[in-house]
């Protein structure tokens, strides 16, 4: 039996602000099997961003297990823990990140460079990537030579690149108009046919409809499926 994409157990994330304590995430369980794309919605600081930083080992969770791909996050070190991110995790977040010194196709090409892969072949794979998302002609542009749209597009493609069997987004849509949004999520749910595991955060019915289910968070809590 294949192991689930994503485990979140019992999961709670605590943060001091001054002598508060604040609980972004309580006590959170969810599973993501593979081919599955799960969408989390919520108002604005109801813990979604948070949740998707402690399921992608970017934050650790002050209790409770993160297993990905049946692997416990918790056992492993830190550079483990970003060979895990590296090799199994595509992140699309709502801070671009993308690298203002590389070009677009370079950008797409560091995941896998650092994971070893020659940089030819890396690049073979970013041009693919782009070609997907009908971007092939900006591959050697810098993200200051492009729109704040394609810039979100490249970062989905960086997302996308290799095998990656856990998709992680935050608002992949939220730049791009309608039309390109929707072609987003067809390469998104493409992907998760294929096979990968997807939480996708949105504030948009039309694209949580998209998702084979929809998990509700309220004060870092679920507060409904469906």
């Amino acid at each position: 039996m294949n192991p689930t994409a994503l485990t979140l157990e019992n999961v709670t994330r605590l943060h001091q602000d001054g002598p508060t304590t604040v609980t972004a995430l309580d006590r959170v369980s969810l599973s993501l099997e593979p081919g599955e794309l799960v969408a989390i919605t919520g108002r604005s600081g109801s813990g979604k961003s948070t949740l998707l930083n402690v399921a992608g080992t970017l934050d650790a969770p002050t209790s409770g297990r993160v297993l990905i791909q049946g692997v416990d996050t918790s056992d492993l070190s830190p550079t483990a823990a970003a060979h895990l991110r590296r090799t199994h995790v595509g992140y699309v977040f709502q801070e671009l990140n993308l690298i203002t010194t590389l070009t677009a196709a370079e950008n797409i090409a560091l995941p896998l460079e650092l994971g070893g892969t020659k940089r030819g072949q890396a690049r073979e794979q970013a041009l693919a990537a782009l070609e997907e998302l009908d971007l092939t002609h900006l591959a050697d542009r810098f993200p200051a030579e492009i729109s704040g749209g394609q810039a979100q597009r490249i970062a989905i493609a960086r997302a996308l690149i290799g095998e990656r069997r856990l998709l992680l987004a935050d608002e992949p849509t939220g730049a791009l108009d309608t039309a390109t949004g929707e072609a987003v999520m067809g390469i998104i749910r493409r992907r998760v046919e294929a096979g990968a595991g997807c939480l996708l955060v949105t504030h948009e019915p039309r694209f949580a409809a998209w998702a084979d289910r929809t998990i509700y968070l309220r004060d870092g809590a679920i507060v409904g499926k469906e």
